[in-house]
């Protein structure tokens, strides 16, 4: 039934584009894919529990789920490539890829160079990972005290100017969170989806990510740049809305043993079936 929805949500927004666009749309990946009956998606290795490696060296996570989920609903089978925030636009750009779900945030810059269509899939935002003993509740308790951070993550400046923290800055965010661990600072700023990265390794067992995220920043996949707005486009546009929908996200949240977020949620009451 999923199947059948998604494809007729795609087929519904393809007809409605205009025919001067469509003459425009070779569907040369999205045919590519059809005929070789194989649909491979890039995603992360190293960034658990969105992508990263189990025990048999297997490609799993939230984001594997989701590109299951793609090939499954356009009945092909699934290839995995492993990518980093580094290359995964140009294996998108070079045709190693077809798909790219790989928490990659939304920004301007990148969609001049790959095809993203919404809506946005997760979100990503500020928040600190503190030990439990300390309980924190606010961000106000920051306030004149000592918080770890990485040079130059924008992060710094916000809990700086917002809350009145004092941040200690470090070259990379092993050494800020060693310092965190030596107890130099009460708390490490950083992005929410990395710590909640940390709090799955098992390695942070004393620890935990106490407060309402902020600055949210969206999550994008995205086909290559020609077939954004042609059948291959339009389809994972589908597949979105449906993701969002029938709670697909919400679940797999669950599934990874990640803290829940007010976005999925909002997401979900946002394209809820009005025809009940």
């Amino acid at each position: 039934m999923r199947k059948a929805i998604s494809l007729l949500s795609a087929t519904a927004m393809t007809l409605t584009a205009t025919s001067a666009f469509a003459e425009q749309c070779t569907n040369e990946v999205w045919n590519k894919v059809m005929s070789r009956d194989k649909l491979v998606v890039g995603v992360k290795a190293d960034y658990k529990p969105w992508g990263f490696r189990d025990e048999s060296g297997n490609l799993v996570g939230m984001e594997i789920d989701m590109a299951q989920s793609v090939a499954d609903a356009m009945g092909v089978e699934l290839e995995t490539v492993a990518v980093q925030s580094s290359n995964r636009m140009q294996f998108l750009e070079q045709g190693k890829i077809d798909l790219m779900i790989a928490t990659m945030s939304d920004r301007p810059d990148r969609r001049e160079i790959v095809g993203i269509v919404g809506p946005n899939y997760y979100t990503s935002g500020t928040n600190i990972l503190a030990p439990k003993a300390l309980k924190f509740a606010d961000w106000e308790q920051l306030r004149d005290r000592p918080v770890c951070g990485k040079q130059g993550a924008f992060y710094n400046k916000i809990v700086e100017e917002r809350y009145g923290a004092k941040v200690v800055a470090f070259g990379g965010n092993a050494e800020a969170k060693q310092a965190l661990r030596d107890k130099k600072c009460i708390a490490f700023v950083y992005d929410d989806s990395s710590i909640v990265a940390d709090l799955s390794s098992g390695n942070w067992e004393a620890f935990e990510m106490p407060l309402k995220t902020e600055d949210d920043n969206p999550w994008a996949l995205a086909v290559p740049k020609a077939e954004q707005n042609c059948v291959f486009g339009n389809f994972m546009s589908g597949m979105q809305y449906n993701w969002h929908r029938d709670g697909t996200l919400i679940e797999l949240e669950k599934k990874w043993g990640i803290q829940p977020t007010a976005y999925l949620q909002s997401q979900k009451e946002r394209f809820a079936d009005w025809i009940k």
